[in-house]
């Protein structure tokens, strides 16, 4: 034990050398991009102090106008938009060939470790929140809680708790039975009450919000499809209790079966929603909810399926599928007018690639400036932090990255961010 709060010790001393305090800053930036949706500017000085956004204005502002200790930040050949955020990820893993030994051998404190390193990496990619939707929960609390407090860096964490149907898709599946007993979690649930139980459970220990599946799943190793799975009075049941304190829900969806009940009942975004269809389209107008279309998964599960061996025949066959048909049916739900918040599911996708997101949805037929608009104003208002982030304005959280490449021009200009500023603080430069 002893030994481990040792390394965790140190590990904190190292990354946080990375943190440089920018309390009291001057970006002179060449190209900036306050509001996605709006109007780029041009020549513009943001002035940033105790980790918010002070004052925008027009031209490069003289450094001897603000206080002594104002440090100058020349972006003159950049440009700056605010931090981006990726609305699904699943930070304590990625998927491998290993996985199943590592769940075996790997301690939970190490385990912990990992999921830092992976945030940091998620941060320094310019992705400054995450909305966390799938991890060993304490865990997850424990990280989100140390970033907040500014011990590790990474991004601002918004930890879901899982409320699952026995056998679903975030219910354990792929080992022996003796096992499956062991690592079966509290949050599995069967019938409306039992699930109203499992979600105020899962408020009380921590959770922001609640992430549900309403549909099976690629990457359960059963063959039990990818259509509807939660019981209609278990789907409002949940929406009902999370409502009742406080908390939205997410639902993994991916036949329109399951999509459609999801959001009659209520929740507040589909995750995937590979086969999303014309019924499903008129729901998601209709109520308001947003579409997390994790792209990038979906190419990641086929291309592992295509290439390697590892995948059981059952998830193997889910991952064709469902791979080869999620761009264009998510590009009919944009052209349909459907509101979509950036998440990429990283964690099946490396970590740190979540830029690569943004190439995937264009190639869909999505317009630049559209999807920098859903990884900034559309998240924060799925997460409901529309008053603090998703933009560059006076009041706001100082998230803030640059590239070299204005992504209007070129979306591959989102893989290559060379600025990342998240509450005031620097952590690439």
């Amino acid at each position: 034990m002893k030994l481990i709060i040792t390394i965790s010790l140190m590990l904190v001393l190292i990354v946080a050398t990375n943190i440089v305090n920018a309390s009291g800053s001057l970006i002179h930036a060449g190209q900036l991009l306050p509001v996605a949706g709006k109007k780029v500017l041009k020549e513009q000085s943001v002035y940033v102090k105790d980790g918010k956004v002070v004052s925008v204005t027009a031209g490069y502002d003289d450094l001897a106008n603000y206080p002594s200790k104002t440090k100058l930040i020349d972006l003159k050949d950049s440009f700056v938009m605010a931090g981006l955020m990726d609305m699904h990820v699943h930070l304590q893993s990625e998927l491998g060939p290993e996985n199943d030994s590592e769940d075996l051998k790997m301690s939970a404190q190490l385990v912990g470790m990992r999921s830092a390193y992976y945030a940091h990496k998620t941060l320094l990619a310019g992705f400054t929140t995450v909305r966390e939707l799938g991890s060993d929960v304490q865990q997850m609390y424990a990280l989100r809680d140390a970033i907040s407090s500014n011990w590790l860096p990474g991004p601002r964490i918004i930890a879901a708790g899982r409320v699952s149907i026995t056998g679903g898709h975030s219910d354990i599946s792929g080992v022996k039975q003796e096992l499956m007993r062991f690592y079966t979690k509290q949050s599995v649930c069967d019938g409306p009450y039992d699930c109203r139980r499992a979600t105020r459970d899962a408020i009380k220990f921590g959770a922001d919000l609640i992430k549900i599946t309403s549909t099976g799943g690629v990457m359960t190793d059963r063959k039990t499809g990818t259509g509807q799975q939660m019981e209609m009075d278990e789907l409002k049941e949940v929406v009902l209790a999370a409502k009742r304190m406080g908390r939205k829900v997410a639902s993994h969806a991916h036949e329109e079966d399951g999509i459609i009940a999801a959001l009659e009942a209520g929740v507040h975004s589909i995750e995937h929603g590979t086969y999303t269809g014309s019924k499903a389209i008129k729901l998601f107008k209709k109520t308001g909810a947003y579409l997390v279309p994790t792209l990038l998964a979906g190419e990641t599960v086929k291309n592992i399926a295509l290439n390697s061996n590892y995948m059981s025949e059952a998830v193997k066959a889910k991952a064709l599928r469902v791979g080869s048909d999620m761009k264009g049916n998510f590009g009919k739900a944009v052209s349909a007018g459907v509101k979509v918040a950036y998440g990429t599911d990283s964690g099946i996708s490396k970590h740190g690639t979540n830029a690569m997101e943004a190439i995937l949805m264009y190639d869909a037929g999505m317009n630049a400036m559209d999807i920098l608009k859903s990884a900034t104003v559309n998240a924060a208002d799925l997460i409901d932090m529309t008053d603090q982030l998703g933009t560059l304005e006076q009041g706001k959280m100082a998230d803030i990255i640059a590239m070299k490449v204005s992504p209007l021009e070129d979306i591959k200009a989102l893989t290559d961010v060379h600025f990342v500023m998240r509450s005031g603080n620097i952590y690439k430069q």
